[in-house]
């Protein structure tokens, strides 16, 4: 069982290409998949009201084995490959999508059933209740935290008052050098802030270390990032005169977090049938950071889950793209909470909507209301409804029945909503940034189209 920590019926949704697709771990195991997606590929296909399993042939001696267990889903395969769910379990899962019949109905082999019997004794085993911990001295424990968080809020003291005075520095040397500083010039800060222990504000160095050389326009947008920058660096100065949301705010933009135990013990709990609407996965040589947005269909509140996952280690991906449930939520701190952990979930099935916001202006409008509450927000989700995709020379846009537009990143993923809206209007949801949306999914006359790893 995968970190999300739930088990579906089996047979409950009926999966499209597209949600398969949507699990693969980057573009070109996606690909892969897709190669392997055709039963000549394959022998000893077959499944059962629990799983899948085959054996493909690839440069091994043997065959590789390959099983799925439909309850999650979960993957297990004897290939070498590191990625997870690797190219075999794609395309297994590929050819059950798109033609279930051609996997003979049956018993599974010993293999799979050693494999799903292992994986049901270890859930079980989890789910007992841990011995109790050896006795601890409440007061001796709540000094000792205490002191570590104090000394944390001294370094990271020093770290906003560092970062405010080379910020100072840089605006009173002007903006004309950047384009000419050396990489060394950010990464040198940027370090600083890690030690610091604020990485909300080595991670905001970093991007603005890439808007010099981004083209026409850079010093605009420059001024502007460093105008969100300096405003967090005033709030975090002030901290102990903000009211206590936005306290929670301002702590979690310099990098400071919640234990998921106190949120599961004393989040906002919100019960509501959710819309996973889309997915982004950044990566670097270290971590991976996956971003998993929500939607209620009853309370409109957007949700986003963050998962982290350092090196080989995959990411949780028990929630699929397109697809929708019932369950719960507990949100993390804040004056207008949107990060939150998934508790309890069940009846998946496929979503038909992606919970728009309306028309561009009411897609904006909705974002000013975000960011009033929050004004920490570079990402924001918005989902504008009935729009067409246009493409002139300054780029491509997103315009609704009023002429009204929104301007949106360019790359394959935009042909993919030209080529989806052949004419049609369509939803599309994504991540505004102020400027422009990153088109994250699309939706139209219920064909789904997950955007995640099309990207510029």
């Amino acid at each position: 069982m995968g970190r999300g920590g739930t088990r579906y019926a089996p047979g409950s949704m009926s999966w499209t290409p597209e949600q398969v697709l949507a699990l693969a771990p980057d573009p070109s195991a996606a690909k892969a998949g897709r190669e392997l997606g055709a039963e000549r590929r394959w022998t000893n296909l077959g499944r059962s009201e629990s799983a899948l399993w085959g054996e493909c042939k690839g440069s091994a001696a043997q065959p590789y084995r390959t099983s799925i267990d439909l309850g999650e889903p979960a993957f297990k395969c004897s290939c070498p490959s590191r990625k997870f769910p690797c190219k075999h379990g794609l395309g297994l899962f590929l050819i059950y999508a798109a033609r279930p019949a051609s996997l003979a109905e049956g018993k599974a082999p010993d293999w799979v059933e050693a494999w799903l019997a292992d994986r049901h004794a270890r859930a079980e085993k989890a789910a007992k209740p841990r011995a109790p911990a050896r006795p601890v001295d409440p007061a001796r424990a709540a000094a000792q935290a205490a002191q570590r968080a104090g000394r944390r809020t001294a370094r990271a003291s020093q770290g906003v008052d560092e970062l405010n005075l080379w910020v100072h520095d840089m605006l009173r040397e002007g903006l004309a050098e950047l384009p000419r500083r050396p990489q060394a010039f950010w990464a040198t800060i940027a370090a600083h802030m890690v030690d610091a222990q604020v990485p909300g504000l080595a991670r905001m160095v970093g991007e603005l270390s890439s808007i010099p050389n981004s083209g026409q326009g850079w010093p605009d947008r420059m001024l502007a990032r460093l105008g969100r920058l300096q405003l967090l660096l005033e709030a975090a100065r002030r901290l102990e005169s903000l009211e206590q949301g936005l306290q929670a705010e301002v702590r979690a933009a310099l990098g400071f977090t919640e234990s998921k135990e106190d949120v599961l013990a004393g989040g906002e709990l919100v019960h509501d049938e959710w819309l996973v609407t889309g997915r982004f996965v950044s990566a670097d040589d270290r971590l991976k950071v996956q971003r998993t947005w929500l939607r209620g269909t009853s309370t409109r509140r957007w949700c986003l889950v963050l998962d982290f996952a350092a090196g080989p280690q995959p990411l949780d991906q028990s929630l699929i793209t397109g697809t929708k449930f019932e369950g719960e939520v507990r949100f993390y701190s804040g004056s207008r909470p949107v990060r939150g952990l998934v508790g309890a979930r069940q009846q998946m099935s496929t979503l038909d909507s992606l919970g728009g916001d309306g028309s561009v202006q009411e897609s904006l409008r909705a974002y000013a209301g975000m960011l009033a509450a929050s004004p920490f927000f570079d990402r924001a989700p918005i989902s504008p409804d009935g729009v067409l995709p246009h493409r002139d020379d300054s780029g491509w846009y997103l315009v609704d029945s009023s002429g009204e537009a929104l301007r949106i990143a360019g790359g394959p993923a935009c042909w993919r909503i030209q080529a989806m809206s052949g004419g049609r209007r369509l939803a599309v949801f994504g991540e505004w940034d102020g400027v422009r949306l990153t088109p994250l999914s699309a939706l139209a006359d219920g064909e789904f189209a997950n955007l995640q790893w099309i990207r510029p």
